[in-house]
């Protein structure tokens, strides 16, 4: 009876199974004939011929992110999720071949014993991690079959450069010739129909990164305006189209943002008491060359050094600032200080306390608050950023931003220019395609700052007063980018579109760089280019 009855229930459980599944199919038929699944996703090319698309340009490029170039991100790169869309039926798209690198987590640096690939975000320490990682090794497949000619740390004055493939082992492993070859001409070599070009970025990009310390890594204008107008004359000449993109907001990047000016935490009252007692010699000689009027008033308040319970400036050297050694030499001459005295005053001689206007680099996090080492032997009472001044390539300082923004502001006025002449005479061979506006939307900027960040000419360019018009129309109050409805941040959080080196771009970032192509494209050429899903691909890799 027992097992009758079970068989009973048994037989009970799966009428019900069978009768919810009939219902189920019933239901799913309802839903399917009142929304119809959709058909196959087509478009139109208009007067493009995308049957060879070749990309030139850097690290952005080539899919670099996480601060490696590793096999994943490559496949997300911009131009392999344009290349995508390109060949949806009915857009004749072709092949799109990459350097794959052929390595799960790239490499990103060495520190004599290991090896590291790329960065993860550890959600357990808050901060990027590296991961095990491997040497580059040279490409393996047909050289003469690529279409992506991004090369990581590329400038724009290297892509006719027959020696770069010396210097950069990421082209070199991919070059036709090295030695012989340049980037632009392998890519002319390709024969495109069709061709995205982004360079620029890094005629100012390690000058800013390095914390403006080294003006020689800054590009001349002229050397720029040349090596574009060479570029872009010789593709066009080719018989290609192509899109050219502007330069981003370099200092909007999280590189810039992630470590606050005030990045010195002060929790206990000890400690805060020791440091100003330590600096009461500086705040008075400091005090000594206003009263004998060989500094202003304000000059010498904004030098001081003063800690109190909670965030407090970083002190900073800063290049901008006069040197006021001799200055400190006077006072000993006028028996104000000891010499013992003076030799203590000599690591302020430019320092100052940092302002909401300087901006420490992603760099600086892993010095400010640690021992100033000397000869391999660390100075415990020379702490980075505390009673030492961090060294100038940790911080942008204030006049160093400007340099990098007024830098930029002209590139990008280049680069509408040489393509504006290029148009006069092969008309519709170029489009320019501005990132700037999606920037400030993301960024989450006011109108003002955004148009001065475009436009420090204030108008006096008329092709940046267009694109800071353009930047102040996108400005929506919003920190953030929505897409599809959902708000992706300006870093590199799970929700962000930022890698985790805080500088390149991760998946959906990039594909959100390809939708503005497509778009630019569609508005401008006829064409009818789905956009690619950005919600559809992930955004930072985490880990533990």
């Amino acid at each position: 009876m027992k097992n009758i009855k079970i068989y009973l229930f048994a037989i009970l459980a799966l009428t019900f199974v069978i009768q919810s599944c009939d219902e189920d199919v019933a239901l799913l038929a309802q839903l399917e004939e009142e929304n119809p699944l959709p058909g196959e996703v087509t478009g139109t090319s208009g007067d493009l011929n995308l049957s060879k698309y070749v990309a030139i340009g850097n690290s952005l490029t080539a899919g670099f992110m996480d601060n490696a170039l590793y096999t994943s991100g490559q496949a997300h790169s911009f131009p392999n999720l344009l290349a995508q869309q390109f060949q949806i039926s009915g857009i004749g798209g072709g092949a799109f071949n990459q350097p794959d690198i052929g390595s799960a987590n790239g490499f990103s640096g060495t520190d004599g014993t290991n090896i590291f690939g790329r960065l993860e975000l550890s959600l357990s320490l808050l901060r990027p991690v590296p991961t095990v990682g491997e040497l580059p090794t040279p490409y393996g497949g047909d050289k003469a079959a690529l279409n992506n000619f991004g090369v990581p740390g590329m400038r724009l004055v290297d892509v006719a450069d027959a020696g770069l493939a010396a210097r950069n082992g990421l082209y070199g492993r991919f070059a036709s010739q090295p030695g012989v070859s340049t980037v632009l001409g392998d890519a002319l070599a390709a024969n495109p129909t069709f061709f995205s070009f982004w360079l620029g970025n890094n005629d100012i990009l390690g000058y800013a990164a390095g914390g403006g310390a080294n003006e020689a890594l800054i590009t001349s204008a002229s050397a720029f305006q040349a090596s574009l107008t060479q570029a872009l004359g010789g593709l066009v000449q080719s018989g290609a189209q192509g899109v050219v993109m502007t330069i981003p907001q370099i200092i909007l990047a999280p590189f810039f943002r992630a470590v606050p000016y005030n990045a010195i935490p002060m929790t206990d009252q000890a400690t805060v008491d020791q440091l100003n007692g330590a600096f009461a010699g500086l705040n008075a000689a400091l005090d000594g060359l206003a009263q004998f009027q060989l500094l202003t008033v304000e000059q010498a308040n904004a030098r001081k050094v003063s800690y109190a319970l909670g965030a407090n400036p970083i002190l900073m050297y800063d290049d901008a600032l006069a040197d006021i050694g001799p200055l400190f030499d006077a006072l000993l001459g006028a028996g104000a200080i000891s010499a013992g005295q003076r030799a203590a005053l000599d690591p302020y001689r430019q320092s100052r306390p940092a302002t909401s206007s300087d901006l420490p680099t992603l760099s600086a996090a892993a010095s400010l608050g640690q021992p100033l080492v000397v000869g391999g032997v660390p100075q415990l009472t020379a702490v980075i950023g505390v009673s030492y001044p961090a060294p100038d390539n940790l911080i942008l300082s204030a006049s160093e931003v400007q340099t990098v923004v007024g830098t930029r502001a002209t590139f990008n006025a280049t680069i509408a220019g040489v393509v504006a002449g290029i148009n006069q005479s092969a008309p519709g061979a170029l489009t320019l395609v501005d990132v700037q506006p999606t920037l400030v939307d993301l960024a989450g900027l006011d109108a003002a700052t955004a148009r001065f960040l475009v436009d420090p000419t204030n108008g006096a360019n008329a092709a940046l007063a267009a694109m800071g018009n353009a930047a102040v129309a996108a400005v929506d109050g919003e920190l953030g980018i929505r897409v599809d409805g959902v708000n992706l941040a300006p870093d590199f959080s799970p929700n962000g579109v930022f890698s985790t080196d805080g500088i390149h771009l991760n998946p959906r970032g990039y594909a959100i760089v390809a939708n503005l192509i497509i778009d630019a494209l569609n508005a401008s050429k006829g064409s009818s280019i789905p956009s690619v899903n950005v919600l559809a691909l992930r955004g930072v890799i985490t880990t533990d």
